[in-house]
């Protein structure tokens, strides 16, 4: 599933091509997404101004001039293409939601396994959202700090690697951006999230924020089904220091013989990859 930085990629994409300008056309091809889409939504976004953008943990909130948002979700495997003025290619296979402004762009929403969504809240009651309710801090926000963060672990009997990915902790975190900032963090992902000292919380909270705005300034990552929005692929992947790299050494240890290198063991049915060496 495409994590924070991905998301904050294709949202800041869309940005660029839709921030101020006019939907002159909106066309469903099908609407049994995860949820139904609304009814109203292909009627309200015919002819909406585009104002604003904001993302809110994983999700992309695109807000239109009169009070209405479009609340768009990635799912397991969607995508969002752009497609330049002039191009007369037909929408692309598994395209559900096509969107095209008065200059000529084209959005088109791509998800093979349906496990996205897009739905219409309105703009003062984005919050209230049931899929934004109960969203943590976000953690490249100001509100998201070591005596937060500690207060949500405290008295946890699980690993801080579960916790971190319960989105009522902190918002927007995935698979790949957990292992890689407790790698950072020197903390054992199986270690309990209540056990975790101050200063172990501190580096936390640092390594999440460094480990986000790097991934976020490569672009994203690039999984299997992912593509910004202008067709470039992310390059964080390149940097992953112990995600899907088992048996290689990390950065900071020597490798074979002296190290084993990473590890890999299963948590809650995900991949976990940690250094033996660095990580307690």
């Amino acid at each position: 599933m495409p994590e924070l930085p991905e998301v904050e990629t294709v949202m800041r994409g869309l940005a660029r091509r839709l921030l101020g300008r006019v939907i002159t056309r909106a066309a469903l091809h099908r609407g049994d997404l995860r949820r139904p889409v609304p009814g109203r939504l292909v009627p309200t976004l015919t002819g909406g101004d585009v104002v604003g953008f904001r993302r809110r943990g994983k999700y992309i909130l695109m807000r239109l001039r009169g009070g209405e948002t479009m609340l768009w979700h990635l799912g397991m495997s969607g995508r969002v293409l752009l497609t330049a003025p002039g191009a007369n290619a037909p929408p692309p296979a598994h395209c559900h939601l096509e969107l095209e402004t008065a200059e000529g762009w084209r959005v088109g929403f791509i998800d093979p396994r349906r496990f996205g969504l897009v739905d219409l809240v309105p703009t003062e009651g984005e919050e209230a959202h049931p899929l934004l309710a109960g969203l943590g801090p976000e953690p490249l926000g100001d509100e998201f700090t070591a005596p937060v963060l500690a207060a949500s672990l405290a008295g946890r009997r699980s690993p801080i690697k579960v916790v971190l990915l319960d989105q009522r902790v902190v918002a927007g975190l995935g698979n790949i951006y957990v292992s890689e900032a407790l790698f950072r963090a020197r903390l054992h992902p199986a270690r309990l999230a209540g056990e975790i000292p101050r200063a172990g919380t501190t580096r936390l909270v640092t390594a999440i924020r460094e480990t986000l705005a790097e991934a976020i300034a490569a672009g994203g990552s690039s999984l299997r089904d992912y593509v910004q929005p202008d067709g470039e692929l992310g390059y964080f992947q390149h940097a992953w220091r112990v995600y899907g790299r088992a048996g290689a050494p990390c950065p900071d240890c020597p490798g074979p013989p002296r190290c084993a290198g990473v590890a890999r063991f299963v948590q809650a049915g995900r991949s976990s990859f940690y250094c033996p060496r660095r990580q307690r």
